[in-house]
């Protein structure tokens, strides 16, 4: 191993800079009060004192009502009556701070141990100095203050710590990753003369190692060596961690391949565990897995956290069943998996839209005795926001404060988003005043979320005064913050506002990034702007701020779509000579200006620069151009370019076969399209209402005889091209859902209600339950006041056993209740409830009033579909 004394060097300058001539840990201002005992503190003080002689006292009710309210000067008292016995009396330090209402604050629990040693008490001080370092190890600002208070009674009493102390306090600090502190510690620690074990060793090792210092950390290791102690697993592993961290692959790898030959530091479950996460961590899980194997032909089982972190690798993957397996494998041979195993496999099935899955999870966690953590909370709440369902999301807010889970601020941002989401912001607003009653300070993330969700609804005004009030929480807005101002003022053609905050997000130091300048040369874009959108682009470029060519594409897309195909040209030369490296979306937005300027000779030019550069095309440009020999009825050399693009390994998508099966029919070509149709249904494709209308249109052509036509010219359909067309579909075997939804919006836009009503009936007959379509025609019914036959095809579909959707009992109801039939309307809605499952009156009357009252019945939907939710998140 390299041993690099120059990053020694920078840690030994660090704890000059934090550890001066007065050998402080922090500069400290204050100092323990002087106090002088009056009788009846020590009245007091003589009583509790004479309680603590008895035995269990801990649990005496007497006891606990004198020490309520003892502050830190009578604790003292009590303490020095009791020196004689060092365990009371640390005992008793400990038990007074959480019974006390004066001591449990963190600074008067310091004050008494200062108090503690200003009475002379040092070994008491001591023992209660490893307790509470102990107790602060999970706290990175309590481990602070503490630390703090070291200095103090060092400056004030020339107090220092004793070598359990130091010992315990590098434990701790390298448990909380503060790996400066802990070589200040280790400085120190030599310093004040006492020899350093292995143990103090191993823990500044590991600290440093966890902070990223592995050169320094190496050093650590050559001078155990030196002075005779033998490298073990512990420190080793310590250097996996780091060189993990580090994402220094290759010198883990060489440290792993040192523990396997050395018979004294061979690699444990732990070192395995780091070593596999480090390489799921850089994507290498083939791997991961060898090294799993290769751990269990050594003898050492996987640990709960070997399989967890290959979980996690791949559900991160999005290979959820093969995380399952692992999960059940994992069972199997009788390794037990914890509350982080369960959250992972939660978090994985949220994000691959499968809630009600990763429900049924959490609720087997909780019967195997394993009980969720806000982690899992929160990963359960973010997949019901992103799924759009906040009402339940908000049931699991309620569950965790019912199972004393106290909610954090991820919680809230995530139930805010959720609510953005679904277009409330102004209830994400108030659930911000909840979150700060909760005794929680708002991040960054939260006023983002917030003010991103008010613009996208267009409340400028009040993303505005949220921004105003972030300085409240001492929070400094960032890109994104201005990024969704700019966004949203650009959208509202107000791009000279958008410059304003461009300027006051530049104004506060916030570098401007290539989202920000991207969404600013949208936006001047589309307000007609285009020469202050180049001079932003130009000037994001000579900035280096650019990464990818995504601002130009936004440039050229607008040019295009202007047909300003010179203008487009010239910018890509000049693009091109800063150094931007134009993409396939780039040269694909070129193409199609050209093809819409009619230059088919240009845009092929293009597809061959394409290939020239490098840059090679894929189905869309292909497609662009085609579309464009198809429409100047060149299909052979659309045909041959389709070709061409096979033979390049490009595979026509559904638009490609779109448009190639319009190209035929439109040239009187209908056979040819019926081939290109099988075709793209052979390759897995649904036929989509493009298809539908042309072979529509290339039916009606053929049966009048005419070869060449555009569809307005042969609008009129009648039943036998119909029938031709459904006909068509089930040879081909592909749903007729679609195709129905099609038919039937194409026969009621020309007021063919009825016919659209007798196909739907026949299909309803022959088992096909057309749920869309039946709603088309009904509103359609609606529109012209034909409420009977509203009601008889919907008498006729529950007779089908199918169940017509809420909406098209509400536009019915709706529609009754319009023209005065309140009693016919409510009938309706009790067949609803009942059609439902709904049958109890206290649950119907409710629903019933709700659909009665006003013409907004969206919030009725949302409860009704309630209904239909078979999983709920109740744990």
């Amino acid at each position: 191993m390299l041993i690099h004394i120059r990053s020694l060097r920078k840690i030994s300058a660090l704890a000059r800079y934090v550890l001066p001539s007065s050998t402080a840990f922090f500069s400290v201002t204050s100092r323990p009060s002087q106090y002088s005992p009056d009788e009846t503190t020590a009245t007091s003080a003589h009583n509790v004192a004479s309680l603590l002689k008895s035995p269990n006292w801990e649990k005496n009710t007497s006891l606990k009502s004198l020490v309520s309210h003892m502050n830190p000067q009578v604790a003292s008292q009590v303490i020095s009556l009791q020196r004689s016995d060092n365990n009371i009396c640390v005992r008793f330090f400990m038990w007074v701070c959480k019974h006390s209402s004066y001591c449990y604050d963190p600074c008067q629990k310091l004050q008494l141990l200062k108090l503690i040693v200003s009475s002379g008490l040092y070994r008491v001080a001591l023992d209660v100095i490893v307790a509470l370092i102990r107790e602060c190890s999970r706290c990175e600002k309590e481990m602070l203050s503490l630390m703090s208070c070291f200095d103090e009674m060092r400056d004030d009493v020339g107090f220092r710590l004793n070598y359990p102390c130091y010992s315990s306090l590098l434990m701790s600090l390298a448990k909380l990753d503060l790996g400066v502190l802990a070589y200040v510690t280790y400085r120190r620690m030599e310093a004040d003369g006492f020899v350093v074990g292995m143990i103090d060793y191993r823990s500044t090792v590991n600290a440093l190692c966890k902070n990223g210092f592995t050169e320094a950390a190496e050093m650590f290791m050559c001078k155990i060596l030196k002075i005779g102690f033998v490298l073990d697993s512990h420190i080793c592993t310590s250097l996996l961690l780091g060189y993990c961290r580090g994402l220094k692959l290759r010198d883990a790898l060489k440290v792993f391949d040192v523990m396997s030959r050395e018979g004294d530091c061979a690699p444990n479950s732990v070192s395995y565990s780091v070593l596999i996460h480090g390489l799921c961590e850089v994507g290498r899980l083939e791997e991961a897995f060898g090294l799993k194997e290769q751990m269990c032909e050594k003898g050492c089982e996987p640990s709960t956290r070997t399989y967890t972190v290959l979980i996690k690798a791949l559900c991160d993957r999005g290979l959820i069943e093969k995380a399952f397996s692992l999960f059940d494998g994992m069972i199997g041979i009788g390794c037990k998996p914890n509350g982080y195993t369960y959250t992972v496999l939660i978090d994985g099935l949220c994000r691959d839209g499968k809630i009600e899955e990763a429900n049924g999870i959490c609720r087997k966690m909780v019967k195997d005795g394993v009980f969720p953590s806000v982690i899992t909370y929160n990963a359960l709440i973010n997949g019901y926001c992103k799924d759009g369902r906040v009402v339940p999301a908000f049931e699991l807010l309620t569950v965790m404060e019912k199972k004393a889970c106290k909610p954090n601020v991820r919680t809230f941002n995530e139930l805010m988003e959720g609510l953005c989401r679904v277009g409330k912001p102004f209830k994400a607003v108030h659930l911000l005043k909840r979150m700060v009653d909760n005794g929680l300070s708002p991040d960054i993330v939260s006023y983002n979320v917030l003010i991103d969700g008010l613009c996208r609804e267009g409340h400028m005004s009040v993303a505005y005064k949220l921004l105003s009030s972030i300085n409240s929480f001492d929070i400094e807005p960032d890109s994104l913050t201005f990024t969704s101002l700019i966004d949203a003022f650009c959208k509202q053609g107000k791009a000279d506002v958008a410059s304003a905050f461009l300027g006051l997000m530049l104004r506060k130091g916030i570098n401007l990034d290539e989202v920000t300048g991207t969404t600013l040369i949208d936006g001047f874009c589309k307000a007609g702007k285009t020469q202050d959108a180049l001079f932003i682009l130009e000037t994001l470029v000579k900035m280096r701020i650019l990464t990818t060519p995504h601002s130009l594409n936004v440039l050229l897309d607008v040019l295009s779509k202007g047909c300003k195909v010179k203008e487009e040209l010239a910018m890509f030369g000049k693009i091109s000579k800063l150094g931007l490296v134009p993409s396939v979306v780039t040269y694909t937005t070129l193409v199609e200006g050209l093809i819409r300027s009619g230059d088919i000779s240009g845009s092929l030019k293009m597809l061959e620069m394409m290939k020239l550069n490098g840059c090679l095309p894929n189905v869309y440009p292909y497609t662009i151009i085609i579309n464009g020999l198809c429409q100047f009825g060149r299909l052979e050399e659309a045909e041959k370019l389709l070709s061409t693009m096979q033979d390049s390994g490009v595979s026509p998508n559904h638009v490609t076969y779109t448009v190639m099966v319009k190209g035929y029919v439109n040239n009187g070509k209908l056979d040819s399209a019926l081939e290109t149709v099988r075709a793209m249904v052979e390759r897995g494709y649904e036929l989509n209402e493009r298809v539908y209308s042309s072979l529509l249109h290339g039916f009606a052509l053929s049966q009048k005889g005419i070869h060449n036509s555009d569809e307005s010219t042969v609008s009129d359909i009648d039943h036998e091209c119909i029938n031709k067309l459904i006909s068509t579909v089930k040879q081909l075997g592909c749903s007729t859902t679609g195709l129905s939804d099609f038919l039937v919006t194409r026969l009621c836009k020309e007021g063919r209600t009825d016919e659209s009503n007798e196909l739907i009936q026949t299909m309803l007959k022959s088992g096909d339950f057309l749920e869309n379509s039946i709603d088309i025609i009904i509103a359609s019914y609606c529109s012209k006041k034909e409420h009977t036959k509203c009601l008889d095809l919907i008498t006729l579909v529950l007779k089908t056993g199918f169940i017509p959707s809420f909406k098209s009992f509400s536009v019915v109801i709706q529609s009754f209740k319009k023209e005065g039939d309140t009693e016919q309307a409510r009938e309706l809605v009790m067949k609803l409830l009942n059609s439902n499952g709904v049958l109890e009156k206290t649950k119907t009357l409710p629903y019933v009033e709700c659909l009665m009252e006003g013409d907004d019945y969206s919030e009725v939907i949302d409860l009704i579909v309630e209904l239909h939710c078979r999983e709920r998140p109740t744990l």
